[in-house]
């Protein structure tokens, strides 16, 4: 336990000397611990040591402090670890850079579409990094951002069942993603030893697609039935891709640009934002979540353990939005496990944390460390901030997700 060293070598350390020295060699410690630093240290005349004990004239265990004549330099200056994060050289290969520079999206009135119309059937635009920038500096890009602001701030102080007004088009996509759900229940999934991509999923899509059509036309009136082909894409690619049976942020992205296009043409307008979200965005995600689970689909896009998600993201965004100014409920709720299994059927944010827990296992925070760390933000309000500028740079400035996204009439590319 303890070594047989002298307690004179030069690489001796007091922890490690033996317990009948510990004693004289403390007392000197502390003797020279007393000692004015102005006072010279004493002499030996059989040991080369700079300073001796005042009592036996024995060697000190530890060498003497500079005399403070020696002490010539100034202190060293202090240099911080990183400057502030605003001052940050512009780097596109940074993202988080770009989150933090990047301005908290804010809610705009939508521009209704005015006769003449000219539909047309959608296209790919977007195929490299200046397509993006192009894309992220329009103004279609701004009012889409600001439809889902307006989308996620519509519900803030409302729980997921209080009332609201539900027209005839709220009514008609209601049953629409009824119907859709019902193709679930009529194509049980294939048996298969594949982790991922349930082939009975393809047959569920087909249906939906040869469906897609007269489910669109239900919701338009005469004049804006021409809108259908229009539509249709943006339709279809909400619900995952046929071929890879897989989804992600983009395919969601898809089902929040139909809303908007909805909402452009006046069939949506801004007294049903409420009943969008509480009652058709909620009722999209039970059925993509069932489609998940009962067709294994694969995450597309996703960033593993690093992403916020597997599949979503903006139901976090108006989840969070909803919680705002909440009396009780915090970030840190989500670790509660009482508050999830109680509150998750009333609040979005709840919800998304009830279903991350109950299809991944293990612990939360290794296997969700992002939603992790944002439980440590001290409010909704900066949780939701922070959420709204993540989706501007992760989803709707990134190729691999945009190359895949339309333009046409409703949604020009500008």
């Amino acid at each position: 336990m303890y070594s047989n060293r002298a307690p004179n070598t030069p690489s001796a350390s007091p922890s490690l000397v033996p317990f009948k020295h510990f004693s004289t060699q403390t007392h000197c410690f502390l003797d020279k611990l007393n000692k004015s630093p102005m006072d010279p240290p004493p002499s030996h005349p059989n040991h080369h040591h700079t300073s001796a004990c005042i009592n036996c004239g024995g060697p000190t265990a530890f060498p003497p402090p500079p005399h403070i004549s020696d002490i010539n330099s100034p202190p060293p200056v202090y240099v911080p670890i990183r400057a502030p994060a605003i001052n940050l050289p512009p780097n596109p290969q940074n993202t988080q850079q770009q989150i933090i520079l990047t301005p908290v999206p804010q809610a705009q009135e939508i521009s209704i579409l005015e006769p003449p119309f000219n539909f047309q059937t959608p296209i790919k635009k977007i195929t490299s990094q200046s397509d993006i920038q192009h894309f992220k500096e329009s103004p279609v890009c701004k009012n889409f951002l600001g439809f889902v602001v307006s989308l996620s701030e519509s519900i803030r102080g409302h729980k997921l069942s209080d009332p609201c007004h539900q027209s005839g088009k709220i009514l008609g996509l209601l049953s629409v993603l009824e119907t859709l759900e019902r193709f679930v229940d009529e194509i049980p999934p294939l048996p298969q030893a594949a982790r991922y991509g349930n082939l009975a999923y393809r047959d569920w899509h087909e249906r939906m697609t040869e469906k897609a059509e007269s489910f669109v036309g239900e919701l338009l009136s005469d004049e804006l039935k021409g809108a259908v082909v229009e539509l249709v894409p943006y339709f279809t690619d909400s619900f995952g891709n046929w071929n890879r049976v897989d989804y992600g942020t983009g395919h969601e992205t898809n089902f929040a640009a139909f809303l908007y296009c909805l909402a452009r043409l006046g069939v949506i307008k801004s007294e049903d934002y409420h009943a969008v979200v509480s009652r058709v965005f909620v009722k999209y995600l039970d059925l993509m979540r069932r489609l998940q689970l009962v067709y294994s689909l694969e995450p597309a896009g996703s960033h593993g353990v690093w992403g916020l998600d597997d599949y979503h993201f903006l139901p976090f965004i108006c989840g969070s939005s909803q919680l705002v100014d909440h009396k009780y409920m915090k970030p840190k709720s989500i670790h509660n496990d009482d508050i999830i299994e109680n509150f998750s059927k009333e609040y979005l944010y709840l919800s998304c944390i009830a279903f991350v827990k109950k299809v991944k296992k293990g612990l939360f925070a290794e296997h969700s460390p992002l939603l992790d760390d944002i439980s440590g933000v001290p409010n909704w309000k900066k949780v939701n901030g922070g959420l709204l500028k993540m989706y501007k740079v992760e989803v709707l400035e990134k190729v691999p997700i945009m190359q895949h996204f339309l333009f046409g009439s409703i949604i020009p590319w500008e």
